[in-house]
């Protein structure tokens, strides 16, 4: 696969990376310790990034190497570039690059070795079917050289609890009132009649009628009484109940959304796979 230098696949490189030039960032270890600097980058006919290319110090034998660009971790805001574990002994080891020649697979050969861990160097490969995946690690930019913005959207989130409102206490008192009843009752009473014999009233000889002292008519009276009583009895069964009704009550509320402007400078193509919108379509 041809590779081509940075400013030859793309003349306008630089604002791709948003006016920063790769070329003027400075190679350093993690253990901040100066390589070289960065002279020219190689990218595939994708452009992928393949290769950056070092101009190592003195100390590192002042020539020019390929870095595979897995190996790297770009921070822009420090214009530097870091490795992971490049020796001394690796320096040495690789073939020098010039501005002049063309990379071919045995000249990457020779670069993969020399990075490769003891357990990829005996694996053979063939270049007709070579793929730079079969050097993830050599290749692949790392997790942690990718920004990942997270856009947040606000929803209503519908719930219902159940709070007191009221309390309904049905008591019982009493009240006092004055009944009145009629009654009709029977009462006896005597009455003394005394008549005047007539002219026609049969004569009795004295010597027949027996004179008595002392005699009694007796006659009993008698009445009738108002009983009055009180009884109890249900004037009134009352109920209480309680019953659900239904109702539905409406909402309404601010709710935000996060949304990504996407700014490219130059003839630049990119792909946005939006899942999210498409759910909501």
């Amino acid at each position: 696969m041809p590779l081509f230098k940075l400013a030859d696949f793309d003349p306008n490189y630089k604002e791709v990376f948003g006016g920063d030039d790769i070329k003027e960032m400075s190679l350093y270890t993690q253990g901040e310790e100066k390589i070289g600097s960065i002279h020219d980058a190689l990218v595939d006919q994708e452009g992928h990034f393949r290769y950056l290319v070092i101009q190592t110090d003195a100390i590192f034998f002042g020539k020019k190497i390929l870095l595979p660009i897995g190996l790297s971790r770009l921070d822009y805001n420090q214009k530097r570039v870091y490795v992971d574990g490049l020796s001394k002994q690796q320096v040495e080891n690789l073939p020098e690059y010039k501005d002049t020649m063309t990379v071919d697979y045995d000249y990457e050969e020779r670069v993969r070795n020399a990075y490769r861990t003891n357990d990829n160097k005996n694996l053979v490969y063939n270049r007709d079917n070579y793929n730079y995946q079969n050097d993830a690690p050599l290749y692949n930019v790392n997790d942690r050289d990718h920004s990942n913005i997270k856009l947040y959207e606000e929803r209503l989130i519908a719930s219902k609890s159940r709070i007191k409102t009221g309390e309904l206490s049905v008591v019982k008192h009493i009240e006092t009132e004055t009944a009145k009843v009629s009654v009709p009752v029977e009462k006896e009473r005597v009455v003394i009649e005394r008549v005047t014999p007539t002219s026609e009233a049969a004569v009795v000889d004295s010597d027949q009628v027996n004179f008595t002292e002392g005699e009694v008519a007796r006659v009993e009276l008698y009445e009738e009484q108002a009983d009055i009583r009180k009884e109890a009895y249900v004037r009134e069964e009352v109920r209480v109940k309680k019953v659900v009704e239904q109702d539905t009550v409406e909402a309404k509320e601010t709710v935000r959304r996060e949304e990504l402007n996407i700014e490219t400078q130059g003839d630049l193509l990119v792909n946005e796979s939006n899942p999210a919108r498409n759910d909501r379509v």
